[in-house]
């Protein structure tokens, strides 16, 4: 960065419904801090996306923890447009003695990465591709994905572009897509807990420059029911304890490995359980609709953008290594939830499918809702749950699911979910999509 300005460093952690938040620290005192980490409340882990706590939860006025700024994990840029750079710093929510809490979304991703590793050899390389969409802006209109759409924005997705590379975020592409004023950003793949540091810093740092610019970046999942969707799709894939990639296997169908199947097996297994923790809002449901480009049932396929699981094309040009390019799609994802709470569920998931020793899943190519309800169950196609409400109650009946979390986490993750469920409930869907617009 160019600036020299003794500016606030942001230590910050991600909460049950996605919103970042942290505590700021001179950026001359930040290696200070780092020893000791800064106060927080155990309570603020109730916090619901419209601001306050939900009054019934596990923790109550009383405890306190530290939030301890991991170094390494520091994002910063001084292109946003801000007077001053944007700066965080991961951290992790720990007690007084150090030891990790139980709340803290990041750890809870870091134990999955280590416990996948222990019990399996494997570790997971992993990216986040996430839309949003461009408000209060007057943009001519253009055609998806087009050059005049990109354009139409500029210098927005350049800058946005460079703002993200300087931080760290290892930017791929910024495009149009396919919904009015709709972009993407990809970035590179990764470990799977640099992947959702990532996740958190592009969404972060999108909003600050739409915001610079008078406008508003949403990642909501609807803006409206009837717009198109922005989904969040989290690629992974895996290696050997020697950096081996082990995901491809050319000899098996859809040349999953048999590890990868497994995995594959226990994802979908779980996932009507895990869905809530993936898509965690009430107009995620909007968008998770059969024929709508998303996941609408239990379903593994070789690149069909309706599956849940979507096994990526292999590109042969140039005599690429295909293991080295090979990795699988989960879709059922979306910004209202916590990245590193989401891909921590996919590992989980997939744990118990390799534990089992399960069977790959079947491939299906087709449209589930043609097949008669026999047939579907036959394939292992099971409908995924189809609101917010009914998502709550599919976790809370899987007790494997629960089992990963403590159990005040899962009082909490329920209590929150609950609260926006009341708050929603005598609400049209168009005011969801625009209240939901506004807070992601």
């Amino acid at each position: 960065m160019t600036s020299q300005i003794d500016h606030l460093v942001s230590i910050v952690t991600t909460d049950l419904v996605a919103i970042t938040r942290g505590r700021p620290v001179p950026s001359r005192s930040l290696e200070k801090s780092a020893a000791t980490g800064v106060g927080w409340v155990p309570a603020n882990l109730s916090l619901t996306p419209f601001g306050g706590i939900v009054s019934e939860n596990p923790w109550g006025s009383s405890g306190d923890l530290r939030l301890l700024p991991n170094t390494s994990a520091r994002y910063a840029t001084d292109l946003t447009g801000s007077p001053t750079p944007f700066d965080v710093v991961m951290g992790d929510l720990v007690e007084l003695d150090g030891s990790p809490w139980g709340g803290c979304t990041r750890s809870l991703l870091k134990d999955a990465v280590d416990d996948l590793k222990r019990e399996t050899g494997l570790s997971v390389i992993a990216t986040f591709e996430q839309e949003f969409r461009l408000f209060d802006c007057v943009l001519p209109e253009a055609h998806p994905f087009s050059v005049s759409a990109l354009r139409a924005a500029d210098p927005f997705p350049a800058k946005l572009f460079a703002a993200l590379e300087q931080a760290g975020a290892s930017p791929e592409m910024v495009l149009a897509e396919y919904g009015e004023n709709q972009f993407e950003i990809t970035n590179g793949p990764t470990d799977a807990l640099s992947a959702a540091d990532r996740a958190v810093v592009i969404r972060e740092v999108t909003r600050e420059m739409a915001r610079n610019l008078g406008w508003r970046a949403s990642f909501s999942p609807k803006s409206a029911p009837d717009a198109v969707g922005n989904g969040v799709h989290i690629h992974f894939s895996f290696v050997d304890g020697g950096g081996k990639p082990v995901t491809y296997d050319p000899a098996r169908p859809g040349g999953l490995s048999a590890n990868a199947g497994a995995f594959c097996a226990g994802v979908l297994r779980h996932l009507p359980a895990i869905t809530v923790l993936t898509a965690s809002s009430v107009p995620s449901f909007y968008r998770l609709k059969p024929h709508n480009w998303s996941s609408s049932y239990t379903w593994l396929a070789q690149q069909d953008r309706e599956a849940s699981l979507r096994i990526c094309p292999i590109v042969s040009i140039g005599g690429r290594d295909p293991s080295r390019q090979f990795n699988i799609e989960y879709r059922v994802a979306d910004a209202t939830s916590n990245p590193y709470l989401a891909l921590a569920a996919i590992l989980r998931a997939g744990l118990e499918g390799l534990k089992a020793g399960l069977f790959d899943p079947p491939l299906f190519s087709g449209d589930p809702e043609t097949l008669a309800e026999g047939e579907r169950e036959k394939l292992g196609l099971q409908r995924l749950p189809q609101t917010l409400e009914d998502a709550v109650q599919a976790l809370k009946a899987d007790d494997t699911v629960t089992g990963w979390f403590a159990p005040a986490l899962v009082e909490t993750f329920v209590g929150v979910k609950s609260h926006e469920i009341e708050r929603s409930r005598n609400m049209t869907p168009e005011d969801i999509c625009s209240l939901y617009g506004k807070l992601y």
